[in-house]
C-alpha cells in the first residue's frame, strides 16, 4: 500500500490533508519487523512512533521481574510508541510484534519540530493522538472492570 494512503487511515494522521500528509510522509520510514521484536520497553525512553500498515504488536505491562501481561494490542492502521511525542518520552509499557508487522516509522523528535513549525498539522496531531491515548484508556477501565466485577459474585 503506498505510504500516503496508511497514513491518511492511521489513527494519528487521518485528520490531515495531502498537503500535510505528504510533509508527515516525508519524516517517515517503512520498517519491517519478524514476530517477537521488542519495538519498545516498559520504563525505557522511547524515541520512535509507529504506525503499523500490516501486523500486530501486544501492549505488554511487566509487573514484576519475570511476569508479563499483555494488556492490549494494536493493528492496522494503528500507532504505539506515542510516548516519543510526550515528556518525559518514558515507556508506559512494552511493545513487541506478535507476527510480521511492517510500519511506517517516526522520529518523535522529528514529528514534535513538524508539529512545532506547522501549528495546524501539529494541532491536528495531537487531537488525534489525545483520542488515541483516551481510547487505550477506557479499554484499560473496561478490562479492569471485568477483573474486579468477576471476583464481586
Amino acid at each position: 500500500m503506498d505510504k500516503l494512503e496508511v497514513l491518511k487511515r492511521s489513527d494519528l494522521f487521518h485528520e490531515l490533508d495531502d498537503e500535510q500528509l505528504k510533509m508527515v510522509g516525508a519524516l517517515g520510514t517503512v520498517q519491517e519487523f519478524e514476530s517477537g521484536t521488542i519495538l519498545h520497553k516498559q520504563g525505557l525512553i522511547g524515541d520512535t512512533v509507529y504506525v503499523i500498515e500490516e501486523g500486530l504488536v501486544g501492549i505488554i505491562l511487566e509487573v514484576g521481574p519475570m511476569a508479563q501481561r499483555q494488556v492490549q494490542s494494536a493493528a492496522n492502521f494503528e500507532s504505539v510508541g506515542w510516548v516519543a511525542v510526550i515528556p518525559p518520552y518514558t515507556c508506559t509499557a512494552t511493545s513487541k510484534t506478535l507476527e510480521r508487522t511492517k510500519t511506517i516509522s517516526f522520529s518523535g523528535q522529528e514529528l514534535l519540530g513538524l508539529c512545532s513549525r506547522e501549528p495546524e498539522l501539529g494541532f491536528k496531531v495531537l487531537q488525534a493522538l489525545a483520542c488515541v491515548i483516551s481510547g487505550r484508556l477506557r479499554k484499560a477501565y473496561i478490562q479492569l472492570l471485568g477483573v474486579t466485577d468477576a471476583g464481586t459474585d
